[in-house]
């Protein structure tokens, strides 16, 4: 490789702020997530000084990935966390009041020399919830540290390959000013992008992130029994219906949901919508007609955002608003 080639890659691979120190960083939670994050921020080059998991075994496997820096950790071990400059926080939602009380106790009485290490004066905790605010890390707030949530818009089912995806999420930024200049500047780094939004609206948000994903496998569900009832295994069915979700997908990411809509609802084609009624009827797949015709009123409403006829669209209203009288 020419030495220009090499000096370039070298340079593609260090951290985007490499002209600061980068924060250190502590991760409580080594599950799929936080090994996740783990791996991204370490080839970005953060130095991860720990992992934390209930569970040693659990501690040293995500430690193991991440880099041979990073001392693993079980959660009866809260006192030998490092003191470092961040604490990033990754536990499920119902552990992390529990997690900040017990770590804000400990430091609270941290005044030994024992403890003089992990002090928390100046310090940043930023938890990756979607759905809590940074309201839930009060305790570590009142001890001393900057507080903040950094959410990511993306779905991680194991960490090396959600390491990957973390670098082009979007994530969602909220707390104290401080604590949201750090997870930017961390979300930057590891190539994201953030935005944020306020505290109180954080439930309202994450509402919409689980309509976007997880509502839609549970659709993508009801699809596939539909298509089994036709006779196609489930397996078959999934990937009959893949290519069509990802021209969907596609679609959204040029046009407005309006302009992305396409089929029966777009054309107002009462016809097609009277047999698929009808066939959801009897076809007594769970769910299956209730969530059509909650979501055909939703298509109506982007249908005429496109000019469909109003005439048409108010036909359409009623033939749902009928199976709704007969069932």
């Amino acid at each position: 490789m020419p030495t220009e080639r090499r000096t370039k890659a070298k340079q593609d691979r260090q951290p985007s702020s490499s002209n600061q120190r980068q924060p250190t960083i502590s991760i409580i939670g080594a599950g799929r997530l936080g090994t996740a994050f783990g791996l991204a921020l370490a080839a970005r080059g953060y130095r991860v000084e720990a992992v934390m998991a209930r569970r040693l075994a659990h501690a040293r496997r995500a430690a193991a990935l991440i880099n041979r820096h990073a001392q693993p950790l079980s959660a009866a071990a809260l006192d030998e966390l490092p003191g470092s400059d961040l604490l990033l926080i990754t536990t499920p939602d119902d552990q992390l009041a529990q997690t900040a009380a017990r770590l804000a106790a400990m430091l609270a009485e941290s005044e030994s020399e024992a403890h003089a290490g992990i002090k928390a004066r100046g310090r940043t905790a930023l938890h990756c919830s979607g759905a809590l605010s940074s309201d839930v890390l009060s305790p570590l707030n009142e001890v001393g540290f900057r507080t903040g949530s950094m959410h990511p818009l993306v779905s991680i089912s194991e960490p090396v390959q959600g390491a990957e995806r973390l670098r082009g999420a979007f994530y969602c930024i909220e707390g104290e000013s401080s604590a949201v200049r750090r997870a930017r500047a961390i979300v930057r780094d590891i190539g994201g992008r953030s935005f944020s939004i306020s505290s109180s609206d954080k439930a309202l948000y994450h509402a919409a992130a689980v309509m976007a994903s997880g509502h839609m496998v549970a659709l993508f569900d009801i699809a596939l029994e539909m298509l089994v009832r036709c006779g196609l295994t489930e397996r078959r069915a999934q990937l009959v219906l893949m290519p069509l979700v990802e021209s969907m997908v596609a679609n959204l990411s040029v046009h407005d949901p309006a302009h992305a809509l396409t089929g029966t609802f777009a054309r107002a084609d009462a016809a097609t919508m009277r047999r698929h009624l009808g066939a959801l009827g009897s076809a007594e797949v769970n769910m299956a007609l209730e969530v059509y015709r909650l979501l055909g009123r939703r298509s109506l409403r982007l249908a005429k955002k496109i000019g469909v006829e109003s005439e048409a669209l108010k036909k359409l209203c009623r033939m749902l608003e009928e199976v709704e009288e007969d069932e």
